[in-house]
């Protein structure tokens, strides 16, 4: 008989390089298996070829009854473990509605939202008025509920990438300016848990991006957004994401100044802070550059060497002009 799911090609390949990835790969079909039983579930349409994201493998089916649903399948890393406790908490407010789980977190039952209608296809003014509508309504205060023992404490992580990046950068063969390291060092002391004491602290989605922002089916206006990297702290940390994607729309003129434009306009949308925003972004982006490095990915890291640099109001030597820079 048939596997319910044969794991797609770019998946496969993504997490072959690893014994852990490995071991996921090969008991995923198994997990398909058991979770469709066990909800109920039929793969909708039957045969279809699931989906995936960078990090999990996404089953469209149906129940009994007809109603539509995903079974999502994540590969365990430490981001996604906040997912659960952050999609309870928002109980489909701005976010895809958890329907139910397995007891090891291994298999979500998710509402389905449309896959073909992301921010990715809508023009930059409407996504960054509908990017700001969502973090509004995600930054949720912290409450009594139990979930939030899963999300990390962002300014806490501002404090450790303090001690960790000078050491990194060196080791790395100092793979940038010096004047950007330090950038992104002042954050961490002004954003950290000691330099901040701020009743601003909001759940915050840390990747909230234009590809995992998705619409309701049969509701042109209402968008959701998925795959949560959930933390606790200042709500301009989500900006970032949405800097660093969709790079080529930037005007090639001055994609600079449009950059920092963009910048302003989230900041308009979701009523942010913009000094917070562009700090947060800096910081993001050189770590980011620094992960890129030590795996190998120049050209990513380029990028976002760019982005930060931009942010700051300088140019980093070496760098090819946007347009020539991958995209994320």
């Amino acid at each position: 008989m048939a596997p319910a799911v044969v794991v797609p090609e770019a998946l496969r390949r993504r997490y072959l390089g690893s014994r852990d990835g490995r071991t996921w790969l090969a008991g995923l079909p198994e997990l398909v298996e058991t979770s469709l039983a066990a909800f109920r579930f039929t793969p909708d349409p039957p045969g279809a070829a699931p989906w995936h994201g960078h990090g999990a493998l996404v089953l469209p089916v149906r129940s009994a009854d007809g109603s539509p649903a995903v079974l999502k399948f994540p590969f365990p890393h430490p981001e996604a473990a906040t997912e659960t406790a952050a999609l309870a908490l928002w109980d489909g407010k701005g976010a895809v509605r958890l329907l139910d789980r397995d007891a090891a977190g291994t298999c979500l039952v998710l509402e389905r939202l449309d896959p073909d209608r992301t921010l990715l296809s809508v023009d930059m003014d409407a996504a960054v008025r509908i990017w700001g509508s969502l973090v509004r309504r995600l930054s949720l205060p912290e409450s009594d509920s139990p979930h939030w023992a899963a999300v990390p404490s962002l300014a806490e992580h501002a404090e450790q990438l303090s001690d960790e990046l000078p050491a990194e950068w060196d080791a790395l063969g100092r793979p940038f300016e010096r004047w950007l390291l330090e950038a992104a060092l002042e954050v961490c002391q002004t954003r950290g848990a000691v330099g901040r004491r701020s009743g601003r602290d909001v759940l915050v989605h840390a990747d909230l991006h234009y590809a995992n922002i998705l619409a309701r089916p049969g509701q042109p206006e209402d968008y959701a957004a998925i795959d949560p990297q959930a933390v606790f702290g200042e709500a301009e940390y989500a900006v970032a994401p949405m800097l660093w994607n969709r790079l080529h729309d930037l005007a090639a003129s001055a994609p600079e100044d449009a950059l920092l434009a963009r910048l302003d306009g989230l900041c308009t949308a979701a009523g942010l802070d913009r000094n917070a925003a562009l700090d947060w972004s800096v910081l993001r982006e050189v770590t980011n550059a620094l992960d890129y490095v030590r795996d190998g990915q120049h050209g990513d890291a380029q990028r976002s060497v760019w982005v930060a640099s931009a942010l700051t109001g300088r140019r980093h030597p070496g760098i090819p002009p946007v347009q020539e820079l991958p995209a994320a």
